[in-house]
Order: C-alpha cells, then sequence, then structure tokens
C-alpha cells in the first residue's frame, strides 16, 4: 500500500456501509476514480480490518446481484425524460 492513505478504505467503507450505496457513490463521494475506489475496498481493506471487510463485502455482492435492476430502471427513466422533451 505504498503511496496509499492507510485510513482511506476505512473511510470508503463506512461511508459505503452508512449510506448503502455503491461503489460509484463513493468515488464519486471522495473524487476518487471508481477502480479506486473498489481497490480500496476490496483489496486494501481486507489488509486493515478483516471485519469491516466482510460487511463490505456483503453489501457489495447484494449491489450485483440487484445492478441488472438499477440499469432497467435507468433507461426507463432516460426514455421517460426524452418523451418528456419531444413532447
Amino acid at each position: 500500500m505504498r503511496g496509499i492513505r492507510k485510513d482511506r478504505p476505512i473511510l470508503l467503507a463506512e461511508y459505503l456501509l452508512e449510506t448503502k450505496g455503491t461503489v460509484r457513490s463513493v468515488a464519486k463521494h471522495f473524487s476518487l476514480s471508481k477502480s479506486t475506489a473498489h481497490k480500496d475496498l476490496t483489496t486494501h481493506l481486507r489488509e486493515l480490518d478483516r471485519g469491516l471487510f466482510e460487511e463490505v463485502r456483503l453489501l457489495l455482492e447484494e449491489n450485483k446481484k440487484e445492478r441488472h435492476l438499477r440499469g432497467g430502471l435507468a433507461t426507463k427513466e432516460k426514455y421517460r425524460l426524452l418523451r418528456q422533451l419531444h413532447r
């Protein structure tokens, strides 16, 4: 973890669990790339706090199971807005 603040993965994990958000929402909140946030939450957190990592892992698995639903809702909203613009 050369060059990485050791408290950042814990901060990201606490925020993720508090908001029940996604890796993307965590990355946006902390002004990080999605891949950096994901790496902190999966790899670096495991090394720092195993218990917190397990909680995060469960939430990430839940998010993964639901992502196809969120994608469908986003597409539905997109086309609803487009229909409103063309009226």
